[in-house]
C-alpha cells in the first residue's frame, strides 16, 4: 500500500504538487479569514499600545481554571447570542483566545460577517500563552 503510494507520487509528481500547493493555499486562506494570529508576545503589545480586547471563548470551567488579565469570557457554544456585548468594542483590536488556537478562527469569521474590523487570534492559544510562562487569573 505504502509502495504504491509512494508509486504514484514518483509517477504523477506534478499533480501531487499543485494538490499541496492548493492545499497550503487553502489553509493560509481559511487562517487569515478567521482574523490574522498573533503571537503571546504581540498579544500583550496590542493590549498595552492599542486596548485591544481579549475575548476567552473557551467554556465558563476553563476559563475560572486561569485566563489572560482583563479577558472576557464568552464560551463558543452562546457567542450568536452574546455577539451584542461586543458591540462597543468595534473599532477596537479584538484578540480570540481558545485552548489550543483552532476555534477562534471561526469566531473570528462570525465577528468579521458582523462588522468587526480589526480581528485577530491567539497562535496556540492558552496553551501557547501557558508555555510562555505568561501569567494567569483564576
Amino acid at each position: 500500500m505504502v509502495a504504491q503510494i509512494f508509486e504514484f507520487i514518483g509517477n504523477h509528481y506534478i499533480l501531487v504538487s499543485v494538490f499541496v500547493f492548493l492545499l497550503v493555499a487553502f489553509v493560509v486562506n481559511e487562517g487569515k479569514r478567521g482574523g490574522a494570529a498573533i503571537s503571546p508576545n504581540n498579544l500583550v503589545n496590542l493590549v498595552n499600545r492599542n486596548g485591544a480586547v481579549v475575548i476567552d471563548i473557551r467554556d465558563k470551567k476553563d476559563f475560572g481554571n486561569g485566563h489572560i488579565a482583563g479577558a472576557m469570557n464568552i464560551p463558543f457554544s452562546s457567542i450568536d447570542s452574546r455577539v451584542g456585548e461586543l458591540e462597543s468594542y468595534k473599532e477596537k483590536p479584538i484578540v480570540l483566545v481558545c485552548k489550543m488556537g483552532q476555534h477562534a478562527g471561526s469566531i473570528g469569521r462570525k465577528l468579521k460577517s458582523q462588522g468587526f474590523e480589526d480581528v485577530r487570534r491567539l497562535s496556540g492559544g492558552m496553551a501557547e500563552w501557558g508555555a510562555n510562562s505568561l501569567p494567569v487569573v483564576k
